[in-house]
């Protein structure tokens, strides 16, 4: 039986989660989800599609979608889901867990890999995050769970820009994607989201065969100096105030983009990856690469989130394509000087 796929949906408190997710409840694309959220989010799901009002834990919805309240720990309640779902008690076809406002999506993520049973049965398909473009500067500056948030991201979505200046979402871009470089970013009104722009992303497949994001990392006007440090040279608007005063985001998630001509020696890599992990793993949001290595002619692929780090091997390398590893890490303060250190010291004699 194929994996039941799940998707992460996360925002601050007020940024749009449960409008995308009426959206998505209520648009006929024939699929049946069923949809965990927590008890004390901002607004009840139900109120509004529900066909009756009920205290029941799980409820079946008029268009066959399923919502469903935690009550308990989310391993419990996905084991529960899908005990109903084999039993033939329950139909659904994926699975969209809505985190409250002040969750910390890492914890969430993680329930997918660490027990066998959840393993076996679903697949997390992608964290979405949204940002509200009006109070998300203020919140990233005080709060480190949307600061978390924005890190965790397969795909940000910006509500309400309509409430603020061109340049005002000019910024916000512009630091969310030094914060993020590999989340794309798309500006959404009043939560209407084609739904495979939500579903089906494949943008987090830890331990799977995975595809090759074919713009990732791509030096661009791109993300590939974003790891500047924002120092006092950097003329970015959003780095000034009106009155000429310099002014930086001195963001505790940040990203930074490792490249090297030179194939990794897998040995090497494997230890050092694993110490870095065991040091610095709960500061470590995600992390991504297309690895060059010696021994095969394949690129390999890797990723994580937090301690757990998977690796598959890609296509091969084409002919007269150039060998250059590039891995992204975003993570909370994480030591780039040492990881840069590590890294160099892991690769290939040459």
């Amino acid at each position: 039986m194929s994996l039941i796929p799940a998707t992460i949906l996360t925002g601050f408190l007020g940024s749009g989660k449960t409008t995308l997710l009426k959206r998505l409840l209520s648009e006929a694309h024939g699929q049946k989800i069923a949809v965990i959220e927590n008890e004390f989010g901002e607004e009840n799901i139900d109120t509004d599609i529900l066909v009756t009002e009920s205290k029941e834990q799980i409820v079946q919805m008029s268009n066959g979608c399923i919502c469903c309240t935690i009550r308990e720990d989310l391993r419990e309640t996905l084991q529960l889901l899908a005990a109903k779902r084999r039993k033939g008690l329950l139909d659904f076809d994926r699975i969209v867990i809505e985190t409250t406002g002040l969750a910390d999506p890492g914890p969430v993520a993680q329930t997918f890999f660490m027990d066998e049973e959840i393993a076996e049965t679903y697949l997390l398909d992608s964290i979405v995050t949204l940002v509200d473009a009006v109070h998300a500067p203020q919140q990233l500056d005080q709060r480190q769970e949307a600061r978390r948030q924005v890190g965790f991201a397969d795909q940000i979505f910006l509500s309400k820009t309509d409430l603020v200046s061109a340049q005002d979402v000019a910024d916000l871009t512009h630091r969310l994607k030094h914060m993020n470089p590999r989340a794309p970013i798309k500006a959404v009104h009043f939560g209407e989201v084609p739904i495979n722009e939500v579903l089906d992303l494949r943008g987090f497949n830890l331990n799977a065969k995975l595809d090759i994001d074919p713009d990732f990392l791509k030096p661009d006007e791109d993300h590939h100096d974003h790891d500047h440090d924002h120092g006092e040279h950097c003329s970015h608007p959003s780095h000034q105030h009106g009155d000429g005063h310099h002014h930086r985001h001195d963001d505790d998630v940040k990203s930074f983009v490792y490249r090297s001509a030179r194939p990794f020696d897998p040995a090497r890599l494997e230890d050092f990856l694993g110490a870095i992990v065991n040091i610095y793993g709960p500061r470590m949001l995600r992390y991504k690469g297309v690895l060059s290595m010696t021994g095969t002619d394949r690129k390999v692929i890797f990723q994580g989130v937090h301690q757990l780090m998977g690796s598959d091997l890609g296509p091969a390398w084409a002919e007269g394509e150039a060998r250059e590893s590039r891995m992204v890490f975003i993570g909370i303060d994480l030591p780039r000087d040492i990881l840069e250190q590590g890294l160099e010291q892991s690769l290939a004699a040459g």
